[in-house]
């Protein structure tokens, strides 16, 4: 052998024997040790004390499944034992979290371009506790050291997994506590499977809470939308953990439970992790079923969900989102969200629900980010029940007020609605939101066609522009504002109503089938309040109606809601049937009293008027009803009525003294020139085709007989 080859051998010889020591020396090694040194830099890290009390070992195993060098090279996986994180000295528990063991593989060449990668990593019975405080400290905000200068390290996490383990939260600032337990399932489930038990659910809920047509509802929109995919599943995905939680949420239970996937994929964005939640927060459920994806940055939630509950109002303080009042509902949809810290957007696509009695679709955005977050979309219902619009307003029942948690009882002798708006919440968010149904209905024997809205939400100013109903073959044109950024609430209203047919109006009256009457009206009010009772109470405007070829009876205006009017008629007409050729009213408003300056009925039979005033801030009646009849058929109208009392509680009664005087109506009425020339112009020839319209000839007299003169009564001051 020649002395090259000699030094090459013994070159080869001594790496070989420095390789072989070295790997007996790691192999041998107690990698305990380093316990000290490792707890010292986590801690430093974190600026929170951080320990290994376990022991701390190393496994060498090749990654097989690597190309090239890396399939050679050993890789170390690393298991500590018994860690433990503490909580700052203000919070109630001295631990922060606590693992019975952690593991994790590192790739070692990476190492050289400082670069840690650790391809997956395991937690073993984690425990963690979470806690807020009322000055907003939290547990999970740690104190990482300041440093000029940016580290050239760079650390690369793939996946997480995880084991059965424990999870606390105390919330003040939200006023929540909360316990989790996460449980490992006995095998596998598939994904497809949790998600029909899932669905089944939830459609079972929402016909307890608002009956079994919502659950028929949301069954068909699910199958609908049965070849759409819920959620961004691969093959393989299933679903390998349990959970459970309970708690208090601002002093109401909270129960919950569903399934998770097993591994978390931080570096892949494409790996689909699955959930499934169903919980209860007080009255409301709300459920959810789907895959989250790429969430090391909270990338991408695609989920169905449900909601239901007693009232939508409810859901503000879970979601952030200002809803209104409503009845019992349930509405089942598509949630697709892009996750970004400050910046997220929640499309609630195709859902389809139930409010009350009424169908609810349609689809919403949820923008975060900017100076408020904005909600906008388009909302459609086939068929609106009348009623389920009431707890917007404050003017549904009691027992419907006690459900949906309303504390504001409504005092038993007031009519108009007191509960206040929930100014408070208007200006969380902005909105720009459309809304349309085909049909309103209230009762069946009072039919509302269309109606259509755009409202406009935008730091606390509400507007309803234009809001319109298609009614009995006419329309109802108005705009609705309401300022909620001030206090009190300042709101106006404009509104006009044009060719409402009385015969589609009043379909199931058999006097009105051939008539060809019609009614028009407008009316421009300014108010302040926070409840219809104040705004109504403060308003200022006025208000013009006609109506003209009708008829009319006590039974019609009790099934309208009408009763001061029913109460009225009654006693100048009994039960019987009236025919009307003219109605017109003209009233001026200031601070809440509505003054008569004209209110007149013609009749086949006599000529009515009434003058006094109506006070909606004390709801107080000062009326005086004035019949003349037009011939000797009904002597009782000769005796003028009175109307006293309340909205609530009228009280309607003959005047004392001598009867009237018999002759012609209308020319008998006088000092009513300008209101009839104002409600003039609500007659419209081209709608008056079936000949000369009454109410022109009417009012013609009216104008001829003398000059406007405020009401006679004076107006009741407020309490």
């Amino acid at each position: 052998m020649t002395r090259s080859r000699k030094i090459v051998a013994w070159i080869v010889g001594v790496l070989l024997a420095l390789v072989v020591v070295l790997v007996v020396v790691i192999a041998l090694f107690d990698w305990n040790r380093l316990k000290p040194f490792i707890n010292d830099k986590v801690s430093q890290a974190i600026g929170r004390p951080f320990a290994i009390n376990g022991d701390l070992t190393v496994d060498w195993k090749r990654q097989r499944d690597g190309g090239g060098i890396a399939a050679w090279v050993p890789w170390p996986e690393f298991t500590a034992r018994d860690i433990t994180i503490a909580n700052p000295g203000w919070a109630k528990q001295p631990q922060f979290a606590s693992l019975q063991a952690l593991r994790f593989r590192l790739s070692p060449l990476p190492l050289l371009a400082h670069r840690i990668d650790v391809p997956w990593l395991q937690l073993v019975q984690p425990t963690v506790d979470l806690q807020r405080d009322k000055q907003g400290r939290a547990t999970w905000d740690f104190t990482r050291p300041r440093s000029s200068t940016p580290s050239a390290w760079r650390l690369n996490l793939g996946t997480i997994g995880f084991d059965r383990g424990n999870a606390t939260l105390d919330d003040a600032p939200s006023a929540i506590t909360l316990k989790v337990t996460v449980e490992p399932l006995r095998g596998p489930i598939p994904y497809d499977q949790i998600v029909a038990q899932q669905s089944t659910a939830a459609r079972d809920q929402a016909g307890k809470t608002v009956g079994a047509a919502a659950k028929k509802t949301l069954a068909t929109a699910g199958d609908k939308d049965a070849d759409k995919t819920i959620g961004q599943p691969r093959a393989s995905t299933a679903y390998l953990f349990d959970w459970t939680a309970s708690g208090t949420y601002q002093g109401n239970p909270v129960k919950g439970h569903g399934k998770t996937g097993g591994v978390l994929a931080l570096q892949d964005a494409d790996e689909p992790f699955p959930l499934q939640a169903d919980a209860h927060i007080g009255d409301s459920h709300i459920a959810l079923v789907g895959t989250l994806t790429d969430p090391i940055h909270l990338g991408a939630l695609d989920v169905r969900l449900w909601f239901s509950g007693t009232s939508m109002a409810k859901l503000y303080p879970l979601t952030g989102i200002t809803l209104p009042d409503t009845p019992p509902y349930a509405t089942e949809g598509h949630l697709k969200a892009t996750l970004k810290k400050g910046d997220s957007r929640y499309r609630y696509e195709d859902f389809r629900g139930r409010v009350g009695g009424s169908d609810l679709a349609g689809n919403l955005l949820f923008v975060t980010g900017g100076e408020r977050p904005k909600l906008s979309g388009a909302l459609h219902s086939r068929l609106l029940q009348f009623a389920d619009l009431a707890p917007l307003v404050g003017a549904d029942s009691s027992a419907s007020k006690q459900r949906r948690g309303e504390a504001t009882a409504q005092p038993a002798d007031k009519l108009l609605p007191v509960e206040p708006f929930r100014t408070d919440r208007w200006r969380a968010m902005d909105a720009d939101v459309k809304f349309s149904a085909d049909r309103i209905v209230h009762g069946e024997s009072l039919p509302i066609d269309t109606l259509s809205t755009h409202l406009r939400l935008n730091d606390g100013l509400l507007r309803l522009d234009p809001l319109r109903f298609s009614l009995a073959g006419g329309s109802v044109g108005s705009t609705l504002m309401l300022d909620g950024s001030r206090s009190p609430m300042q709101g106006a209203i404009d509104l006009n109503a044009r060719h409402l047919k009385l015969k589609q109006l009043f379909p199931t009256f058999e006097p009105m089938r051939t008539s060809f009457g019609e009614i028009n009206g407008d009316a421009a009010l300014k108010a302040h309040g926070n409840s219809v009772a104040a705004l109504l109470g403060s308003a200022d405007g006025e208000l013009k109606l006609l109506m003209n070829d009708g008829a009319i009876s006590k039974n019609l205006l009790e099934t309208a809601g009408l009763n001061v009017g029913n109460i009225i008629i009654g006693k100048l007409f009994g039960d019987k049937t009236v025919q009307i050729n003219c109605a017109a009213t003209d009233m001026a408003a200031k601070d809440g009293v509505f003054d008569m300056r004209l209110f007149v009925f013609d009749t086949s039979d006599a000529v009515i008027t009434v003058d006094g005033t109506v006070n909606f801030a004390t709801e107080q009646l000062d009326l005086d009803v004035k019949p003349q009849t037009k011939g000797f058929r009904i002597l009782s109208l000769r005796s003028p009525l009175y109307v006293r009392g309340t909205l609530k509680n009228p009280n309607v009664g003959v005047q004392a003294g001598p009867l009237l005087a018999r002759g012609a109506g209308a020319v008998a009425l006088g000092v009513v020139a300008a209101p009839a020339a104002a409600l003039l112009a609500l007659i419209a020839p081209s709608h008056d085709e079936e000949g000369e319209n009454t109410c022109r000839a009417v009012l013609g007299q009216l104008r001829q007989s003398g000059e406007m003169m405020p009401s006679k009564k004076k107006a009741a001051k407020p309490h």
